[in-house]
């Protein structure tokens, strides 16, 4: 059993808010997933405790968002689209205008605010924030179902109280609004593992996007090929990012830990199981940094909250215990779809998915130790290159 000290975040407030209920977003996943952990006895220890967030105040946005911005958002809430908030995103397919966009969103901030005060203070070696993780808000403009970017606030909190912080992101959609705001700073190491542009939202993020001026070399990204499994991940994470964030040897790791990278989610092309997240976890804390842990996409909201329970799972410890959960499958856990507990089911790789994902995946790989490494201090040939397969023999 481990002993970190884990903090769940949680509120009926913010648990009551919600997206209109056509939009693919769905908050509820962040009260499922902490009912999931309270009857599986993860979660109600003095180890293991909840802790109530707030909602960010106006004077804190304002550190990643414009005064003008933020008021076009709650002009929006109440009911007044304007011109100016159509030119600042809202109103898109992915960025509907309902009563709760600005409150839901200034909760995710100040969980993630709340967090970082917990991390900073010593009191927590692990918080989980799984109402944030919206990425794609810029400045001043909306995308992606998010309007306020809480993970990029956190950040610049850590970043100003003199943290040395990692920003990890495996979401499947490419984190460009955490991106652009430290894309010229040094402060922040932004890593972002996603779906190609090619084929997935925001349609960016490729290996060229290293950073600017002071920021050269502090902004990493990896894009994954349609049909990237497990393994390939995993290799492509061990071989082009942990020698980065070893590197850059981070205070404080922030996670945007969303699950739409799982096959079967709805809006994405991936195949990884949560295996590979937990792996990533287990690589992460291997780094001996504070975790905040936001949540982010995954729009199957069974396997996404099951990923979540496994996520907070090993972060405490406990992914390795005698598998009681497993015998209960989908009674106690809720699903109807897989009864191997937390764990999802091993998939099968064809032949011609290792093909073409291992030779994108080489192609990025090299990229990112060419053009980065160096600049990090890292010989390009500082990890031994996996060959062309990712497969486990």
């Amino acid at each position: 059993m481990s002993a970190r000290r884990l903090v769940f975040l949680y509120a009926e407030e913010p648990d009551r808010l919600r997206y209109p209920p056509d939009c693919p977003f769905k908050t509820e996943r962040a009260g499922l997933t902490r009912r999931r952990l309270r009857s599986l006895g993860l979660l109600g220890t003095p180890d293991r405790r909840e802790a109530a967030p707030r909602r960010a105040r106006r004077a804190e946005l304002e550190a990643v968002h414009s005064p003008r911005y933020l008021e076009e958002l709650q002009r929006a809430a109440a009911g007044e689209l304007t011109v100016d908030g159509l030119y600042m995103g809202l109103g898109g397919p992915d960025t509907p205008v309902f009563a709760d966009l600005f409150e839901y969103g200034a909760w995710a901030c100040g969980a993630g605010l709340v967090g970082a005060e917990l991390l900073q203070s010593g009191e927590a070696d692990v918080v989980f924030n799984l109402w944030g993780g919206f990425h794609h808000a810029m400045h001043e403009r909306a995308a992606g179902f998010c309007y306020l970017n809480d993970v990029a606030l956190a950040c610049h909190c850590l970043a100003a109280a003199q943290h040395r912080v990692a920003y990890v992101d495996v979401d499947a959609h490419h984190g460009d609004g955490v991106q652009a705001a430290f894309y010229r700073r040094s402060d922040v190491l932004t890593i972002s593992l996603h779906e190609s542009g090619k084929t997935l939202f925001p349609w960016g993020g490729f290996e060229d996007e290293i950073g600017e001026g002071p920021g050269r070399g502090y902004n990493v990204n990896l894009p994954l090929p349609a049909g990237t499994y497990d393994a390939a991940f995993l290799g492509a994470f061990e071989e082009a990012v942990l020698p980065l964030l070893r590197a850059f040897a981070p205070q404080v790791v922030v996670v945007e830990l969303g699950m739409d990278a799982l096959a079967g989610d709805p809006l994405t092309h991936l195949a990884l199981t949560n295996n590979a997240h937990a792996r990533v976890l287990a690589h992460l804390l291997g780094l001996g940094a504070p975790l905040l842990v936001a949540g982010g996409g995954g729009y199957h909201v069974e396997n996404t909250v099951r990923g979540w329970a496994r996520a907070w799972q090993v972060c405490a410890g406990a992914d390795a215990e005698p598998d009681a959960l497993a015998g209960l499958g989908g009674v106690m856990l809720g699903s109807t779809e897989w009864t191997g507990g937390l764990r999802d089911p091993e998939r099968p790789v064809s032949a011609a998915q290792q093909q073409a994902v291992d030779a994108a995946l080489r192609a990025s790989i090299d990229a990112i130790k060419r053009n980065v490494f160096p600049l990090h201090g890292l010989p390009p040939a500082a990890v031994a290159s996996h060959g062309p397969a990712f497969v486990t023999p």
